[in-house]
């Protein structure tokens, strides 16, 4: 019986069995027939099932796909989402999602599944589905989108969308920030509110235009709280969603410089016209174009006449320089050059022209001006110049050109001559002139300061030299716009020759009036002296006293007379070869017990090499005697005098006589040797007189040199050679 219910039991399992397998069948079959690919895996992931839509899907036929692992076609889905796809389907049993599968041969598809899992079989069923041509047109159609979206955000065109109403649906910010308010305070408003009211009507008909033809192009102006903006614009309208949208191009700018533009085409016309220069348009043949009133006036012929016209034929000489102007005006585009052109009428004219070359059209400009008669006053003006420049050159005065800031323009050789300026110094001031000596400064300044209050000045300057040598400069100078004159001349030797004179009348009527007083007194002298004599003799009372005094006063008086008949009548005198030297030293002598009373020392210094002089000894001592009590008087405390001798340019001795008195003011010095000047309190004036009169005649000079405070130097110079005139 247990085995008749075994037998039983196994023949139900099989029929169950076979059911079974009669269903996994019939499950294949219609796998085999669905409309989508199907694959099914098993818990490894490895594929055990496909049909012949997932063999078309994966490219590859039903054999290759067996026991290949799924994932090997989905390496583009990062592995965190395939886990979080693995973990939905155990948790639904049913989930649904996308991938991006990669095939055999690198090509790409995206695919939707629906995927089963089989718990019992512990295998996953996909449903597959290839939508990789929908999600391309998604993704052109997304691409299409954000580009409008970026053109619509970017663009710098005014960009506004309206429904049929007017009602603004959007605006791009292009247009927000030329209108100066928000899009979402635009929103809502209607787009005839900006329209100008003399656009409004064309405004309205340009939509109308739009419903029938689809766009429209035309000109508008909207306001705004900015002010206005000229647009140009084309509207289109989208039939599915009834939306308009107006592109608008704000043309302000354009329009302004095009009225701009118009505006300065007619001012260019005007002057054109009236201008004063000839203008003249021609071609690279030379071929006259277009003339003004002014280019038919210079070249004495109506405007019609010219048209047509070779420019060139009109230049009188085609020399080298003629073409080498052609020349440059093709290689450099513009020129400007003055030459001869002959007019129809047969006259002569110089003409200065500029002339430009423009590409664009390859026609020339050129503006002429006559200049003949600039020619003809250049050519007077050079005859005038070379006339000028030969006087200048040619003048024994001095002439100095300078301009408002004190640089020397030009200076001509009397000038460099007179200055001592070994060189022209362009490139100089008169300022540096004046600084090369600064003792010369202040004398300038104060011609400067009257020169730039007056305009004019003339004026006797003493200049200071390098060397010493002090010249008397007349300066005469007249302030111009331009360059200022200055002329100037040494009067030096002028001013001597008049200080000369002066002293010359002067001795002349003190050599008379001498000659008479002396002979006058002289006689009443001789009485007195007489019965002074015969009265001390006679007197038995001791008046010696009083008898030494007069006796000494009427020698004073005798010696004075003596000094006077120096002056009113040549002295019989005999010049011999003598030893300077010796001379001092013979004066010295005399003088030395004078010298001790009053505390005063000699400091000689004697140059032994100096020559033998021609001279008169006694004269010369009476010099030396004068000059040097005038010393021992001005030095009442006692001091030093000083004697020193020694050759001056190799022609002269130089004998220096030196005090150590209070000195002798400046305006003072020029004075000493005038008839009755004297700085002493009881002097004549007779005795620096006489020794300047001895010097003179001995052919030399006297110089003095003193500081207040320091004392005073004669310098008394004599020629080696008296019997040769000696000059500086």
């Amino acid at each position: 019986m247990s085995n008749t219910l075994e037998t039983d039991a196994l023949h139900e399992c099989q029929s169950e069995l076979n059911s079974l397998r009669q269903q996994i069948k019939m499950y294949y079959d219609f796998f085999g027939v669905i409309s989508d690919a199907l694959i099914i895996v098993n818990k490894d992931n490895k594929i055990v099932y496909v049909n012949n839509l997932a063999c078309s899907l994966f490219m590859l036929r039903e054999k290759e796909l067996f026991h290949l692992n799924l994932d090997r076609f989905l390496q583009l889905v990062p592995k965190d989402i395939l886990d979080y796809q693995t973990n939905m389907l155990i948790k639904e049993g049913v989930f649904t999602d996308e991938w991006t599968i990669k095939l055999a041969d690198g090509t790409i598809k995206y695919v939707e599944y629906v995927a089963t899992l089989d718990r019992l079989e512990e295998k996953r069923i996909y449903r597959i589905k290839d939508i990789t041509t929908q999600k391309r047109k998604e993704q052109e159609r997304n691409i299409s989108v954000q580009m409008f979206a970026d053109l619509f955000n970017q663009a710098v065109d005014n960009i506004v969308i309206y429904n049929k109403e007017g009602i603004i649906v959007d605006v791009n910010p292009s247009f927000c920030r030329t209108v100066g308010e928000s899009k979402e305070h635009l929103a809502g408003k209607y787009i005839d509110e900006f329209v100008l009211s003399d656009y409004l009507n064309r405004w309205q008909e340009g939509k109308l235009e739009v419903d029938q033809e689809g766009s429209v192009k035309g000109e508008v102006v909207f306001t705004h709280s900015k002010g206005y903006t000229h647009y140009e614009y084309t509207t289109s309208t989208n039939m599915l969603n009834g939306l308009y949208m107006s592109i608008m191009r704000d043309v302000t700018e354009k329009l302004s410089i095009e009225k701009q533009l118009k505006k300065s085409e007619r001012n260019f016309t005007d002057l054109f016209e009236q201008v004063l220069d000839a203008i003249v348009f021609w071609n690279k043949d030379g071929e006259i174009l277009h003339v003004n009133h002014s280019a038919a006036k210079i070249f004495e012929t109506d405007r019609e006449d010219l048209i047509g016209l070779k420019l060139t034929d009109f230049v009188l000489t085609k020399d080298a320089r003629y073409y080498f102007l052609l020349n440059e005006l093709f290689e450099k585009k513009a020129i400007r050059a003055e030459t001869f052109f002959l007019m129809p009428n047969g006259q002569r004219k110089l003409l200065e022209f500029t002339s430009r070359l423009h590409d664009e059209d390859d026609h020339i400009i050129t503006i002429f001006r006559n200049v003949s008669e600039k020619y003809q006053m250049e050519l007077q003006l050079r005859k005038s110049e070379q006339k000028f420049r030969k006087v200048f050159e040619d003048s024994i005065d001095g002439l100095i050109l300078w301009d408002s800031s004190g640089k020397i323009a030009d200076i001509n050789e009397s000038g460099l001559k007179i200055l001592d300026i070994p060189q022209k110094m362009s490139a100089r001031s008169v300022y540096d002139l004046i600084n090369l000596q600064p003792e010369n400064a202040r004398n300038f300044e104060q011609y400067l300061n009257e020169l730039n209050q007056n305009e004019f000045s003339s004026t006797i300057i003493p200049i200071h030299f390098k060397d010493g040598i002090i010249k008397h400069i007349e300066f005469s100078t007249r302030i111009n716009t331009g360059l200022s004159l200055t002329v100037f001349r040494d009067v030096t030797e002028r001013l001597e020759m008049q200080e000369q004179l002066r002293k010359s009348d002067t001795l002349n009527v003190v050599g008379e009036l001498a000659a008479g007083i002396a002979h006058e007194i002289r006689n009443p002298m001789t009485a007195l002296k007489g019965f002074i004599q015969l009265l001390q003799g006679s007197i038995q009372d001791d008046f010696s006293t009083y008898f030494r005094v007069i006796t000494s006063e009427l020698q004073r008086i005798e010696t004075i007379i003596t000094e006077f008949l120096v002056l009113a009548k040549p002295q019989a005198v005999k010049f011999l070869q003598r030893d300077i030297n010796a001379i001092l030293i013979e004066t010295i002598e005399l003088l030395t017990a004078q010298s001790l009373m009053q505390n005063i020392q000699f400091e000689t210094c004697y140059n032994s090499e100096i020559e033998n002089i021609y001279c008169e000894g006694n004269q010369l001592k009476q010099v030396f005697i004068n000059i040097i009590k005038n010393a021992i008087e001005v030095m009442p405390n006692g001091g030093t005098i000083k004697v020193e001798t020694d050759t001056y340019k190799e022609k002269y001795v130089c004998i220096s006589i030196s005090d150590q008195g209070q000195g002798i003011p400046e305006e003072k010095i020029k004075k000493l040797g005038e008839p009755f000047y004297t700085t002493k309190e009881r002097g004549t004036g007779l005795g620096l007189m006489v020794s300047y009169k001895i010097i003179e005649e001995h052919k030399g000079w006297i110089d003095v040199e003193s500081k207040l405070g320091s004392g005073t130097t004669f310098r008394i110079f004599l020629p080696l050679d008296g019997r040769r005139k000696g000059s500086l």
